[in-house]
């Protein structure tokens, strides 16, 4: 048995789970839900797409506000996963675009991660509710073109670690995930540029 007498099956377990997982018209998250869609449909679980451009909070506010209506108040699981990548020299990057990535890539990942606070921590799964966030190596090693992607996913490792502290009191886990190069159209585009 595991801690507070739930078993590891238990613990483990998605049933009944309900999650939101972000950037899943391409890349990682299309392969999160691909995979997880076609195993869903089997079992006749259901799965529903809104479009979101999480780069704008007004949009990230009627996504949470969907989710919220969608899953009737409950929300076990928040995967932030979108994320991107621009190759560019330094120098040459303009206000706005540093914006728009930081908006994307990190500020997209806390704001989710605020309004899902209220339901994650309410969340009916054993151990409580999760939030993963889809980080990068890249937030820990450098790579010339890729400053801002860099800076913005050691932004996201940095959130990761201050909401995991934080949120534990609320039995809520954070954790990241940080892949390499994926064969994705976003790497492949990059590889095309280098």
């Amino acid at each position: 048995m595991a801690a507070a007498g739930v078993s590891r099956e238990q613990r483990w377990s998605l049933a009944g789970a309900t999650a939101l997982v972000t950037g899943g018209s391409r890349g990682i998250g299309h392969a999160i839900l691909e995979e997880c869609r076609r195993r869903w449909e089997e079992t006749k679980l259901p799965v529903t797409v809104s479009v979101c451009d999480v780069s704008v909070r007004a949009e990230r506010e009627k996504l949470m506000e969907t989710a919220k209506q969608t899953f009737d108040g409950k929300l076990d699981i928040l995967v932030n996963n979108v994320g991107r990548n621009v190759a560019k020299a330094a120098v040459e990057w303009t206000a706005e675009e540093y914006s728009h990535l930081m908006s994307t890539n990190l500020e997209a990942a806390f704001h989710l991660s605020q309004l899902a606070h209220p339901f994650l921590r309410d969340a009916s799964i054993a151990g409580g509710g999760s939030v993963v966030n889809i980080s990068s190596v890249a937030s820990s090693l450098g790579y010339p073109t890729l400053a801002l992607y860099c800076i913005s996913k050691g932004g996201v490792n940095q959130l990761t670690r201050s909401l995991a502290a934080e949120w534990a009191q609320d039995k809520i886990r954070v954790n990241s995930v940080a892949p390499g190069g994926i064969n994705t159209e976003l790497q492949n585009r990059w590889i095309q540029r280098s």
